[in-house]
Order: structure tokens, then sequence, then C-alpha cells
């Protein structure tokens, strides 16, 4: 397990509950440097006086606020701290909602909540009171310098604190536009439904991958050895016709039905592969 990125309690009415919050986003990024075309060698990046041009080194940069032009008033880790000392160390949870009501679009970084010593037993009660109520704590929280709103919710035996948004972080969607008076056949929604129903299965995070970045990683992997690789031909799409989109959905629903059919089949070959060999020895 990483080292927690922050450590304090959470006030839940007159109960403390000392936690440790450990990062659960795991980067997966592919690293690029920068090279100069001509000879390969590294680009770097230097911090500079914009005045004398001297590189500065990190011991001797410091943050800065501009109250007025050209007139800064320098903060240390300390000012940051005494800004507010028990937001510093406290997640507050200001009240709970139903858990459907939290809408996706507002859930922003997810964080391992990890109870310190003497928290075990209130760190069940609040994490199995949710289970029970199906409830969300929203709380607040100071993380590093900045404030903000948090989900607590139990996953399994586990609860994660989620950073959600501000309202006045979402944009408005006063300027999209929206399809207004579309009509929709019986026929449509019929195999629209159908089509989600046959392809509802149970969610395992497990299966999957991010393809794009293996799919880049074999290029790399085949240009490492020298092959060339051949860009292929993108497929144009026609849209000049217009969509049948009941024609459509029938060809889905259909395909599904035989990819399901395959999976079945390949399933019962498996199986019968294993009766096979079990009943050979």
């Amino acid at each position: 397990m990483t080292r927690p990125v922050w450590k304090g309690a959470i006030s839940f009415g007159l109960l403390n509950i000392p936690v440790n919050l450990i990062n659960a986003e795991k980067s997966n990024d592919l690293k690029f440097n920068l090279v100069d075309s001509k000879d390969k060698n590294r680009i770097r990046y230097v911090r500079v006086n914009e005045e004398t041009g001297e590189e500065v080194p990190w011991n001797e940069i410091v943050k800065a606020f501009e109250f007025s032009d050209n007139n800064y008033i320098m903060l240390t880790d300390e000012d940051f701290k005494m800004a507010d000392l028990k937001a510093t160390k406290t997640i507050d949870i200001e009240t709970f909602i139903n858990g459907a009501d939290l809408s996706l679009m507002y859930i922003e970084k997810p964080y391992y909540i990890e109870p310190s010593k003497g928290g075990e037993k209130a760190y069940v009660l609040l994490r199995d009171a949710l289970k029970k109520t199906e409830k969300i704590a929203i709380s607040r929280v100071v993380i590093r310098t900045r404030e903000y709103l948090a989900a607590i919710y139990p996953d399994n035996e586990l609860l994660i604190l989620n950073l959600i948004r501000f309202n006045q972080e979402i944009k408005p969607i006063d300027d999209l536009k929206i399809p207004e008076n579309i009509k929709i056949k019986p026929k449509e929604m019929q195999l629209a439904v159908k089509l989600i129903e046959d392809m509802t299965e149970e969610w395992v995070p497990e299966n999957y991958e991010d393809e794009y970045r293996k799919s880049l990683m074999e290029l790399i992997e085949e240009k490492a050895k020298g092959v060339e690789v051949i860009e292929e031909d993108e497929e144009e799409i026609d849209q000049s016709n217009v969509i049948d989109i009941l024609d459509l959905l029938k060809q889905s629903v259909d395909a599904n039905d035989s990819k399901k059919s395959d999976k079945k089949e390949k399933s019962s070959k498996s199986k019968s592969s294993e009766k096979s060999k079990k009943s050979a020895s």
C-alpha cells in the first residue's frame, strides 16, 4: 500500500474517526520525452528568473499571490495550514444524500479511506450505517492547499472518498443544442430496449483495458525492431443517405444474438473438453 497523502479524522456528528487517505488512482500513461529531431538529444525545461534569465533551483521557489500589479505576498506551507488549521485535519460530514441523487458528472478523483489506530470500530460503524441506509455522506476536506467537496460511500469492506466538483465548476448547458420534438416509433423503442437488455451484463472492471495504450505500445515495439508501420486507410462514413434506425437496430439485435450464441458454444466446447480430460485421467 502506498503512503497516505493525507492524515486526519472524519467528523461524524460528535464522533471523530481517525483515518488516512490513500490515492486510489494508478497512472497508466505512457511517458514520452521531447527530443531534438535532428540529433535526438533531450529537450529540457528550466525555471528561469524573467529579469536575470538565470535558472532558479526548486528550493528557492515559493508560491506568491499578486494582490496588485507586481506586488506579491509570498506564502509558505505553514501559511496555508494556518488559514484553517482544523479544516486541514478533518473531513467534515455536512449532510447525507440518497446514492442515486449524485450525478456521475460530479465525480472527480477517488481515495481509499483507511482507519488509523483507535478508529476501527467507528470506521466500521459509519461504513455499515451507510450500507444500511443506502446513503452517501457529503463532506468537505482540505488537501494540500485547496478545499474540496467530497462524497464518502462504502465499497464492500472499504470506505471510499471521492472528490466531487462544486456546481460552479460544471459548465451550463444553455448553449448546447438538445434535440426537441423528436418522435420515436414504438418499434424503435422496443428494439432499443431489447438491445440494451441483451447487452447488459455484470460489471467486471478487470475485463476492460486501455486498448489505445496497448495498440500504441505494439506500434512502438514494431518500430524498435525496425519494422515499417503502414498506416491503414480510414473508412469514410457516408452521411448522405437517411439513416434507417429501425433497420440498424434489427441488425444490431441479430448481431448481438449471434455473438451470444458463439460465446455459449465456445463455453460448451470448453466444458466438454475439460470433462474429456478428467475422464481420460
